[in-house]
């Protein structure tokens, strides 16, 4: 069964082969020539997508094609190269060309999964008899496209958070004049206030004790991204102990969100060759 249907993983393989070094086939300073071949980059590529959306093991996935070192390996390389960091944001700039990303309302959530290995980024979680779980504070646009996030420990609690997650606004460069903030009730204090009045932005928060329906915000765009994120089952239940690889997994996942949502919105405005024949 494949992790991804042929027009997104292509899409994204492209993009994703474009920014990697030209490597060679065989390493040329052996002595004897005779070094075994490098596995293909591709071959690396979808099972690393197929840990990321099934969640299994390295040593699960891996068969005579790739082995878990294999895999190991050259994921730490190229999270040293920054090309999986790169690949999410050329996936979110082709959306903000084609489409245009809606900065003028923005949202920010925290959302809890559990992490049984421990590891940098987790703590007890407070909604789990105290097991290791990890949260993270997730920044998107008024249509949901994943902007960025910040993680930490199950056990943090978001208000202290929301600074360091709206800081990933600065890396994209020219803003609208005037951006709403949306969040939830978690949210609602003077600190919070006077943070976004430092940063000259505008905050709907709910209020506390006061019921009110999904529906009479714009935060809802959050609670489907998380929801999104949480469809990758690598990111729903984490045994990655590194921030750096837990990061590189929510790059891969941030730049298949936005390529999904970019063929979903063009497949009415736009046409080309390898164009999916029923609407995804």
């Amino acid at each position: 069964m494949p992790a991804l249907p042929s027009w997104l993983i292509e899409p994204l393989w492209d993009q994703f082969a474009a920014l990697l070094p030209g490597r060679e086939e065989f390493v040329p300073t052996h002595p004897w020539g005779c070094h075994r071949r490098r596995i293909p980059d591709r071959i690396v590529f979808d099972k690393l997508i197929q840990v990321l959306r099934f969640g299994c093991s390295y040593e699960g996935i891996a068969d005579t094609t790739c082995s878990a070192s294999t895999l190991r390996a050259r994921r730490d390389e190229w999270i040293g190269l920054g090309v999986i960091t790169q690949l999410a944001r050329m996936a979110r700039d082709g959306y903000d060309r084609i489409v245009g990303l809606a900065l003028d309302d923005i949202a920010v959530d925290g959302c809890i999964t559990k992490a049984p290995g421990g590891g940098e980024s987790a703590g007890p979680s407070p909604v789990d008899r105290r097991k290791q779980g990890l949260k993270r504070s997730m920044l998107v646009e008024d249509n949901g496209i994943p902007l960025g996030r910040v993680l930490a420990g199950a056990n943090r609690h978001d208000s202290p958070l929301l600074g360091p997650t709206l800081d990933r606004l600065n890396e994209l460069g020219p803003l609208p004049t005037d951006i709403t903030v949306h969040l939830d009730a978690g949210y609602d204090s003077g600190k919070t206030r006077d943070l976004l009045a430092d940063r000259g932005l505008h905050g709907v928060i709910a209020h506390k004790g006061e019921k009110a329906p999904i529906q009479a915000t714009r935060r809802w765009h959050v609670e489907r991204t998380n929801a999104w994120h949480n469809t990758f089952n690598r990111l729903q239940r984490c045994y990655e102990r590194r921030t750096a690889v837990i990061n590189a997994f929510f790059d891969l996942a941030d730049a298949i969100i936005t390529v999904r949502r970019l063929i979903r919105c063009a497949w009415t405005t736009h046409r080309w060759d390898t164009r999916p024949t029923h609407r995804p």
